[in-house]
């Protein structure tokens, strides 16, 4: 095992009904809590749990003893979820299938009853919920009162710190999609009230706070365990916020990006990884400009979401499985001819890794996966073309998904020198993403407009969970200004009403927690 999402854990699943009551439930144990949390050696196994919430399903996997009720376990897995939220309603991708509310989503006409947004909206209020529990359980007061020794209590300690930055990462999630959302901290026991609604700026400022709080305490990336949360990766997701922040609050905080920026840059222990797809491969563990994993195995932590979901839901027409590494093709998910348009060069620029052969870039169907370019970017083979460890009978992969990487910032530090003013540095780190895509400086920027950020952006990090946000941030999501297939429904797609900025707080919970207000338009 190579990674700590292959831990066993002692904490089970919280069952979340589609119903709500998501963050008025407890974790259960199977024990008493009190004895999972009187054994020093049982905080990493919790920990684990509150880890392998970013990718997997459930305690059993790839199916059974699921987190999540009234969505197919499969579909429940925060990345798949999360994918499906920031891709599918934006101009990078088209889904072929007909489950319930993907259609909408690629339409930009889902409402509060999309299983999909109740899914991503579960699974984020579960997360939180976990966390809340394990940071209750290890404040100080309890680790003082179990007689625990120095060492055990300071390695606890920095374990409470991890769930601090895995419930900010949440609530970060929950801003940003929903906006207006429940709030409940490790403070507010469950089972006796309901959770009141936080506003999106005062959700921003406490996700500030929470990282801020922690950021010096955490593990420096030099010597943190890989998959786990270490200082540069709380820089990272203040930039992501601070990039975002006029968004947020109605407040620009690009400078503040900058700075987070530069914390990472100057550990000087990232680098881009001198091959583009080696980022997105079986053993990419091993990648140099990975800041934070959301950590996958084909043995040991196996689930049908996550990358196995990337990698063979962008199979099919006259794909091969087994080029990629896996055994099924979903034929699901491929690119739009304005995603596909935004790359020159299809032959020099190493991000173009569309699949042509039998596909016509035109999509009138959404069903016909021959229609749109196919966009196989994960793979389930090392750097050396071996297969993962585990291709024979499934699909699951070994790839893990980087949720903030390097590539990243450098453009989220690109773009806010630039928006202040510094050109020069905005286009040395432009060119820095140009000289890795190509290989050589023949394609660098000598100027710089706006515009490059956005297209930049959609080229280095397509199918990476930034392109909705992204596009918000530029004024192009919703409107009539940029449009692409089936945007608000239409072929060749149309303006949609800025309320679709905002997913729509599930209606389930609108009508169990009376301290709740729908998003406007919902």
């Amino acid at each position: 095992m190579k990674r700590l999402a292959a831990y066993t854990f002692i904490a089970s699943a919280l069952l979340l009904g589609a119903c709500g009551k998501n963050l008025n439930q407890s974790p259960k144990y199977g024990l008493n809590a009190e004895a999972v949390y009187s054994d020093a050696n049982n905080y990493i196994k919790v920990l684990a749990k509150l880890y392998s919430g970013m990718s997997m399903t459930g305690n059993q996997g790839p199916a059974g003893q699921a987190d999540i009720a009234g969505i197919d376990e499969g579909f429940s897995a925060y990345v798949r979820v999360l994918w499906n939220m920031q891709e599918l309603p934006t101009d990078e991708a088209i889904c072929g299938w007909n489950d319930p509310g993907i259609p909408d989503l690629n339409k930009t006409q889902w409402n509060a009853d999309n299983v999909w947004v109740k899914g991503m909206y579960y699974r984020i209020f579960y997360q939180i919920t976990l966390c809340n529990e394990f940071i209750w359980q290890a404040r100080d007061e309890k680790l003082n009162e179990r007689g625990f020794t120095a060492a055990q209590v300071s390695n606890i300690v920095m374990m409470r710190n991890e769930a601090r930055f895995l419930r900010a990462l949440a609530y970060y999630h929950a801003m940003d999609l929903f906006g207006n959302v429940p709030f409940v901290t490790e403070e507010d026991r469950v089972g006796a009230f309901n959770p009141e609604q936080i506003m999106r700026a005062d959700l921003f400022d406490y996700i500030e706070s929470e990282i801020k709080a922690i950021e010096d305490e955490l593990t420096p990336a030099a010597t943190v365990a890989y998959g786990r949360a270490s200082r540069s990766a709380a820089h990272a997701l203040m930039a992501k916020m601070y990039l975002n922040a006029e968004v947020y609050t109605g407040t620009a905080r690009y400078s503040d990006c900058a700075t987070y920026c530069e914390k990472i840059i100057n550990t000087n222990n990232f680098q881009l990884d001198d091959v583009y797809q080696e980022v997105f491969l079986a053993d990419n563990h091993t990648s140099p400009e990975i800041i934070f994993p959301i950590v996958y195995d084909g043995l040991y932590a196996q689930t049908w979401g996550g990358t196995t979901f990337m990698i063979c839901s962008a199979l099919g027409g006259s794909m091969v499985a087994a080029d990629y590494g896996v055994n099924g093709k979903w034929a699901g998910n491929r690119a739009t001819r304005p995603f596909i348009e935004k790359f020159t060069d299809s032959t020099e620029d190493s991000r173009w890794m569309f699949y042509t052969a039998g596909q016509q870039i035109d999509i009138t169907s959404m069903s016909t996966f021959t229609q749109g370019y196919a966009n196989p970017k994960y793979k389930n083979k090392t750097k050396d073309g071996l297969n993962g460890s585990n291709n024979a009978t499934t699909a699951h992969t070994d790839v893990d998904f980087p949720m903030f990487r390097l590539g990243d910032v450098y453009l989220m530090y690109a773009e806010a020198k630039f928006r202040t003013g510094d050109q020069a540095t905005a286009l040395t780190y432009m060119n820095y993403i140009r000289e890795r895509a190509y290989g050589n400086a023949t394609h660098n920027y000598t100027s710089l407009v706006l515009n490059d950020f956005i297209d930049e952006r959609a080229r280095e990090l397509n199918w990476e969970c930034t392109r909705r946000t992204d596009l918000i941030r530029f004024g192009l999501f919703t409107g009539s200004d940029y449009v692409w297939p089936f945007k608000g429904g239409d072929v060749a797609g149309a303006g949609v009403d800025d309320k679709y900025n905002l997913y729509p707080i599930p209606t389930s919970d609108i009508v169990l927690n009376p301290n709740l207000q729908q998003n406007p338009g919902f």
